[in-house]
């Protein structure tokens, strides 16, 4: 039986989630997770063959909690789930040690397919988003967000999902001083000056 930890925090994601996975009779989750810091706590406490984690996560978000189950347990497989296809967040997610990356809207044809070919030791990318994948795999920087570390590009994500520095400030457990730099660092790697512009640059990349 293979042990699933689900790791969203919207509860209708969840069940959804889990109606798929009980389709399959090898298939059974045994936890729930409702933010990165329970995910960490979960993994620490109870044995799991793999953990499907939502990329947005209040708290940490899902970039953040895959760099610390790949620092706790490496060997610990991690599915990720957006709402995002984009190669360039998918790319990011790989570079940190997940074993797939599987839109939500493909999960009720795909995620069965996608847990048992990463708990058998594979990787797992839809067709399409493969097709994306591997040219942005091979080629060197071309897109200005790619010089983005991944806190600045988290960061930025929240600026142009229209989050003020005091929210992102809470919500990152970080100083408002800390965003602030991250926003400038932003705003100078972008090439732009305020944020609107880095929430237009992000619709337009098709980053949020």
């Amino acid at each position: 039986m293979i042990r699933i930890l689900i790791a969203d925090d919207h509860p209708v994601v969840r069940e959804g989630l889990k109606q798929i996975i009980s389709k399959s009779p090898d298939l059974t989750v045994t936890a729930e997770a409702l933010s990165g810091f329970e995910v960490i706590e979960r993994i620490v406490k109870e044995e799991f063959d793999i953990i499907v984690l939502d990329l947005s996560m209040p708290g940490k978000d899902g970039l953040e909690v895959l760099k610390d189950i790949k620092t706790l347990k490496p060997s610990l497989p991690v599915l990720i789930l957006s709402m995002h296809p984009e190669e360039q967040i998918a790319l990011r997610t790989f570079k940190a040690g997940a074993s797939g990356y599987l839109n939500k809207e493909s999960a009720p044809g795909e995620l069965v397919n996608a847990v048992k070919k990463i708990v058998s030791g594979g990787k797992y990318i839809s067709p399409a988003l493969a097709e994306k994948l591997i040219p942005g795999m091979e080629k060197k920087e071309e897109y200005p967000h790619d010089s983005l570390s991944d806190r600045e590009f988290q960061v930025f994500r929240l600026i142009a999902s229209g989050k003020d520095v005091d929210e992102i400030a809470e919500e990152l457990f970080i100083s408002v001083k800390t965003v602030r730099t991250y926003r400038d660092r932003i705003i100078e790697k972008l090439n732009v000056k305020n944020n609107v512009e880095i929430a237009r640059y992000a619709i337009e990349h098709k980053l949020v």
